[in-house]
């Protein structure tokens, strides 16, 4: 059993149960000796932190519990760090969303030009964090599970001497609905960048098992966060890969827009909604558990991603996971600097790429280049503050283009997210 002291950046977010629950079902290999509950919003620090406190009690687990809403003194003696912060909270989000429906772009909190926004506002306050990191806690391990994950990951490992490995739910969901119907032993190769990412083999006692899956019209289920309107098995023939569901963005645009169009009401408000009904359930001071209505906000397998790649750090397991890393040869069509979605090798020195078979998808060589030039873009960005990297990325960006609606929409957005990108002129 090994010995944790934790320190979670966001802990006022509403999954932070999710993450608690995680830990105690792992209490058998990784022991909490101190977690540190961060946050800037009292009030949900407060709520949710006295949950997670209640949770580790009826577990039994005797640990010491810091709340603050101070970075340097959460980060003290700190050995995992864990991000889960939105900037701005969820009315940023709803703008992310609202706004550029005007022009008729798609307004996504990870994606296309509402994502691009969310990491320009994220950077700055993730590298505050990583420089305190570096100055308190240079041997800790940042997992960071902060959206646009694979952006900010980008940062972090090429801005950054922060020992970091970028973390989603995507990819444990998607793996396991396949096992689920081809069996446990079967073997599946994931690849892409985060939100971006596709299984392109699934092989059984050496039987490739995928044209069949697709021609049966399998694909993985949907985020709950996601309007599911499925893919064209035509679609996937085209491809020959099982696409993630925020492919949707892309292979279903013209359905997401008039979803979008047509709804009352962002992902944002809705979320804003479950939150404020999960922190009515959390101030219930009888409830020690995580409470089933958590799941709704998109976030399932969270805790079990997130833990089990701490354990097998912790514990130098050398089991695989599938996580955002350089890239460093592994794809030989991308970068090395290039951060990925693979699946590694995870011990104590981190991740190590395991190796893929040569990619013969041009689809998904292409569109994975595309999508890499407009997130290296849009990092160049937030670090100088040149609008004009963030516009070419944009102009890249298969979900907008548009130079006109681009420039109209960045304006709008960027007027309306002022207070949180300092490092942009006004």
């Amino acid at each position: 059993m090994k010995d944790i002291t934790l320190a979670v950046i966001g802990s006022g977010s509403t999954y932070c149960p999710e993450l608690i629950d995680g830990f105690l079902k792992a209490k058998d290999s990784l022991n909490l000796v101190k977690v540190s509950f961060m946050d800037i919003d009292e009030r949900k620090r407060t709520i949710v932190g006295n949950l997670c406190v209640r949770m580790l009690e009826k577990a039994g687990v005797d640990c010491e519990v810091v709340m603050t809403d101070d970075l340097d003194t959460a980060l003290q003696g700190a050995n995992f760090v864990v991000t889960q912060i939105r900037v701005g909270k969820l009315p940023a989000r709803h703008l992310d969303e609202s706004i550029p429906r005007k022009y008729d772009l798609i307004g996504q909190e990870t994606t296309g030009i509402g994502g691009c926004f969310k990491a320009l506002r994220t950077i700055p306050v993730i590298k505050h964090i990583c420089d305190r990191i570096e100055a308190i806690c240079p041997d800790a391990w940042l997992i960071n599970f902060t959206n646009p994950s694979g952006i900010i990951t980008e940062f972090v490992l090429n801005h950054t001497n922060v020992k970091n490995i970028g973390l989603c739910n995507v990819p444990i969901d998607m793996l396991d609905d396949v096992k689920e119907i081809t069996g446990l032993d079967s073997d599946i190769t994931y690849l892409g960048l985060n939100h971006l990412s596709w299984i392109t083999s699934v092989k059984k006692d050496g039987e490739e098992l995928l044209p069949s899956l697709i021609e049966n019209g399998f694909s993985p289920k949907v985020m709950a966060n996601i309007k599911d309107d499925g893919f064209d098995i035509e679609c996937l023939k085209t491809i020959q890969a099982l696409p993630s569901s925020y492919l949707q963005y892309y292979y279903c645009r013209e359905a997401k827009l008039d979803h979008q169009r047509e709804g009352d009401k962002t992902r944002a408000q809705v979320c804003m909604e479950i939150e404020e009904d999960l922190l009515k359930m959390y101030q219930d001071e009888e409830l020690c558990v995580k409470p089933a209505l958590l799941d709704k906000r998109g976030g399932h397998k969270y805790s079990l991603a997130a833990v089990s790649l701490i354990d097998s750090i912790a514990n130098d397991k050398k089991d695989v996971h599938v996580v955002n890393i350089k890239n460093n040869g592994t794809l030989d069509f991308m970068a090395d600097d290039d951060v990925v979605e693979i699946a590694a090798v995870i011990g104590a020195d981190g991740a190590t790429p395991v190796k893929v078979d040569k990619v013969e998808s041009k689809h998904i060589i292409n569109l994975m280049r595309v999508v890499k030039a407009y997130e290296k873009y849009t990092v160049e960005g937030a670090v100088t503050g040149d609008e004009s990297k963030v516009i070419e990325g944009l102009l890249v960006h298969p979900l907008v283009g548009d130079y006109e609606k681009a420039t109209k929409c960045f304006n709008e957005l960027k007027e309306a997210h002022k207070e949180f990108l300092p490092e942009f002129k006004f």
